[in-house]
């Protein structure tokens, strides 16, 4: 698997659930959104979990524990990521898909949100164990999924091979070949251009935006960024392609450093060869926590939820945060980097270039008729440039944070959907 990951040693501490469910009240009052209204779109529309046996390679059955969630519909089928990890839960999926709602508001694409997980360990598990599952999995929650319903994208631990069984899982099923039951497919199978390094982009897109708005220049800026996966390390690439000097990384192994600048095309090379930032030659080697206390224009934390917390947000030196991962922020957390006057680039905002890019693959499969990467670069740059605009023009209007003010957007395009629509029956 060629995901990378943090452990969430804070994520005992708070349930995601609480957090997007404390977000979303705190936009809704400022909003003055209506009772009705506000009931209507708080609450998951349908969660599924289901059981997953499998038979694994030493001839033993194991069970797994799925989940599937639809959060929202109003303003077309759920779309959102399905990850394998060992500490999955329902209310983390339930906070995922909530987030992916609101996600898709603010870039306004035609999707609500919806969430998947598998509790499992996937770098313990073999090739052909991992396929077993992604296609119980996928028959399990068959009900749910389609290209006009909900649609699945790779996430933490899953990538374009998992997808590519579960399309095949699910056309099987269906008699016929159904490309847009997923995105995020390897490019011979009806996947897009552009979709692998898309997060990463949108993240750097942002960061873009967020620099003119400080009077920050990248090619003087430094940054570091924790988590490199495909998000942590597209949008580092982006950043060293455009001059910063990207001067520590993280991943579940351990965190590097170089005061001078790490090489990121040699890193990526290096962890592509051995699925580790650690030991790379060109940097040494730093305490993980250590990291957050280094001085740096650009924190890019792109790991999993809860990362900066109450405890560790004071340590953090920096003009801007750009939230790579979902959720990386507890929201007392919150408080204290807006105190600082640190400039937040809230995760559903900055890493919606994957589900923009996402939205590009389902409309060419829907169509038929595919784009250049040119195509998918313009597109996605203009999407995610303007969205930071109507955000920050939510901020700037209303007195309120980033991360309320996107919340404040993309909540009150859900509401309107709502309310167009009416209550059946």
């Amino acid at each position: 698997m060629n995901m990378q990951i943090e452990k969430n040693e804070q994520a005992v501490e708070v349930n995601p659930y609480d957090a997007a469910l404390r977000n979303f009240d705190l936009a809704a009052d400022r909003l003055e959104l209506d009772y009705d209204v506000r009931k209507m779109i708080k609450y998951p529309e349908r969660c599924l979990t289901v059981n997953i046996p499998v038979r694994m390679n030493d001839g033993r059955v194991e069970h797994f524990e799925g989940h599937r969630v639809q959060h929202n519909t109003s303003r077309g089928p759920a779309k959102g990521g399905l990850r394998f990890h060992p500490n999955v839960t329902l209310d983390e999926v339930k906070a995922l898909a909530t987030w992916m709602t609101w996600k898709c508001a603010i870039v306004n694409i035609p999707f609500g949100g919806g969430k998947g997980g598998v509790a499992c360990n996937p770098p313990e598990l073999a090739r052909q164990e991992l396929e077993s599952i992604t296609r119980r999995y996928t028959c399990a929650v068959l009900p749910l999924i389609g290209p006009d319903t909900d649609i699945p994208a790779p996430d933490v631990y899953t990538n374009a091979q998992t997808m590519a069984w579960m399309m095949d899982t699910y056309s099987m099923m269906k008699g016929h070949s159904v490309p847009g039951v997923v995105t995020g497919k390897p490019v011979s199978i009806g996947g897009s251009l552009g979709r692998v390094d898309a997060t990463g982009r949108g993240v750097f897109y942002t960061i873009q935006r967020a620099a003119e708005h400080i009077h920050l220049q990248l090619d003087k800026a430094t940054a570091m960024v924790q988590g490199f996966g495909n998000v942590g390390s597209y949008s580092a690439k982006q950043l060293h392609d455009a001059g910063c000097r990207i001067i520590a990384v993280s991943d579940v192994n351990g965190a590097i450093y170089n005061g001078k600048g790490i090489d990121i095309p040699a890193l990526m090379a290096y962890v592509q060869k051995g699925s580790t930032v650690v030991g790379f030659g060109g940097a040494e080697e730093i305490n993980r926590a250590d990291m957050l206390r280094l001085t740096a224009d650009i924190f890019v934390p792109a790991a999993l939820e809860n990362t900066i917390t109450k405890e560790n947000a004071h340590l953090l030196n920096v003009k801007i945060i750009a939230e790579g991962a979902n959720g990386p922020t507890t929201p007392d957390a919150d408080e204290i980097l807006f105190q600082n006057e640190v400039f937040l680039i809230p995760d559903i905002l900055c890493n919606a270039g994957g589900v923009t890019v996402s939205y590009f693959e389902w409309a060419q499969d829907e169509q038929h008729m595919f784009w250049d990467e040119s195509e998918i670069y313009r597109r996605l740059e203009r999407i995610m440039k303007s969205s930071f605009d109507e955000v920050f023009r939510v901020h700037r209007e209303r007195n309120v944070n980033m991360r309320l003010a996107a919340n404040m957007l993309g909540i009150n395009r859900v509401a309107e959907a709502t309310k167009l629509r009416g209550l059946y029956p």
